[in-house]
């Protein structure tokens, strides 16, 4: 399998004797900010549509993966096979209605294991078990669904949207020592009213970055070597003839 050959390389690598260095030193860590990294690669390039790229990313954050499970076996927890072994287990256990007797129940039995999971693993709380190194959007909408399944969440979207104002409000009137916290609120705010319109805040941002960025060299296209030299009112004049144009 071709699977083989990377473990048999990162082994490799790792050996203390003969391996890399750099390989040597690292730990789950020192390793866990490139794992991040590479899976928002793998997100990007399947953004922009380059399946090229897709594969390239995918091998990386593969590498990722077995890189953590050498890890993990030089120090006696577990090996990547025990990693695919226990994802097999969870797919399996996670549909029954595909794998075993349940005649159906698709996303919402999926849900439903999951939280028997949670309880099996003595979590305590609603909210235990949401990955504290999750991007700040995407753990801001998983944490308002947690508490949304019991019960905690607006009936419409007219509540978070009030809430913006409020937080809006005390923005305007917060502290140099408040300015953070309150702006952090309303961006919660700003999560929450996206996720009742069904909105993803994480993949609406990634888009609203795209189209600023693609805007943005459009502008400095268009104005050559002048574009830094231009006042304020020259750019912005530039900006909505790219918008104008459809940039």
């Amino acid at each position: 399998m071709a699977v083989e050959r990377l473990l048999t390389i990162m082994k490799r690598l790792r050996d203390p004797q003969s391996g890399c260095e750099w390989d040597v030193a690292q730990s789950f860590e020192s390793i866990a900010p490139y794992t991040i990294e590479e899976a928002h690669e793998v997100a990007d390039a399947i953004a922009r549509g380059d399946m090229a790229e897709l594969k390239d990313e995918l091998g990386d954050l593969l590498l990722q993966v077995v890189f953590h499970a050498q890890i993990a076996q030089d120090q006696g927890h577990f090996a990547f096979d025990d990693v695919v072994a226990a994802i097999s287990d969870k797919m399996e256990r996670r549909h029954p209605h595909i794998f075993g007797d349940a005649a159906s129940g698709g996303h919402y039995l999926w849900e439903q294991i999951k939280a028997e999971e949670r309880r099996s693993k003595a979590a305590e709380g609603t909210l235990d078990g949401v990955a504290l190194g999750l991007p700040a959007l995407m753990r801001a909408e998983k944490l308002q669904n947690r508490a949304a399944r019991v019960g905690f969440d607006w009936p419409d979207a007219e509540g978070p949207r009030a809430k913006i104002d409020e937080e809006l409000q005390e923005i305007a009137e917060a502290t140099p020592d408040t300015l953070e916290e309150e702006f952090g609120d309303l961006l919660f705010a700003v999560v929450n009213w996206a996720r009742h319109h069904g909105v993803d805040p994480e993949a609406a941002l990634r888009a609203g970055n795209r189209k600023f960025e693609r805007r943005f060299r459009a502008m400095e296209a268009e104005a050559g070597d002048d574009f830094a030299a231009l006042d304020l009112a020259g750019k912005e004049a530039l900006w909505q003839s790219v918008k104008e144009r459809g940039g």
